[in-house]
């Protein structure tokens, strides 16, 4: 057994988790700056929440998220665009970043208490990328609504959604293709 599997803190975290926790955040950031130009830019932040929670673990993929958004709450510049702090969270995109949580939440919830496999971590993953497309939906049209004036469901997927569906599913078979070769090495 290696050392760093039998270090536990008070809470009975290990380091290991500590540590894939944190590289697992890190690996967030990275990907939130890596930006591709289409008609509509988008980023890889998505690609890095699936492959994180396909190779750490509904536990530590989530945790990673949520350390992930708390050190841009606090400013640190790990947001897309190399932005930071609540105001970020607080904007007309922030309940997409905030909907990586829910992603997260499902994640862990579902493969909890199924039997891993392909099939079932495709349907989760999919199922947590739409509870994240509503959320953020929801939270896009109650913020742009308070600076321009209401706004359509239909518009707000048209503008937030819908371009992103086809890319978002590219980063989702890629990233569960990355994981499951990545995988056995960091067991």
């Amino acid at each position: 057994m290696d050392n760093t599997e039998i270090i536990t803190t008070k809470t009975g975290v290990r380091t290991i988790d500590m540590a894939y926790i944190a590289l697992g955040a890190a690996l967030i950031a990275v990907c939130s700056w890596i930006s591709i130009p289409t008609a509509v830019p988008f980023t890889l932040q998505t690609f890095a929440v699936f492959a994180l929670l396909s190779l750490l673990g509904g536990k530590r993929g989530t945790l990673a998220i949520l350390v992930y958004i708390l050190l841009g709450a606090v400013g640190a510049p790990v947001f897309a665009g190399f932005s930071g702090g609540v105001g970020v969270l607080l904007g007309t995109t922030g309940g997409y970043i905030l909907g990586f949580i829910i992603t997260g939440l499902i994640y862990w919830a579902v493969t909890s208490f199924t039997k891993h496999s392909l099939v079932i971590e495709i349907i989760t993953l999919v199922v947590g990328l739409a509870a994240c497309y509503a959320v953020g939906t929801f939270w896009f049209m109650e913020v742009y609504s308070k600076s321009n004036g209401s706004i359509g469901a239909m518009t707000a997927l048209g503008w937030c959604v819908f371009p992103f569906i086809i890319p978002d599913l590219i980063k989702l078979a890629l990233a569960l293709g990355l994981a499951r070769r990545v995988r056995p090495v960091i067991k």
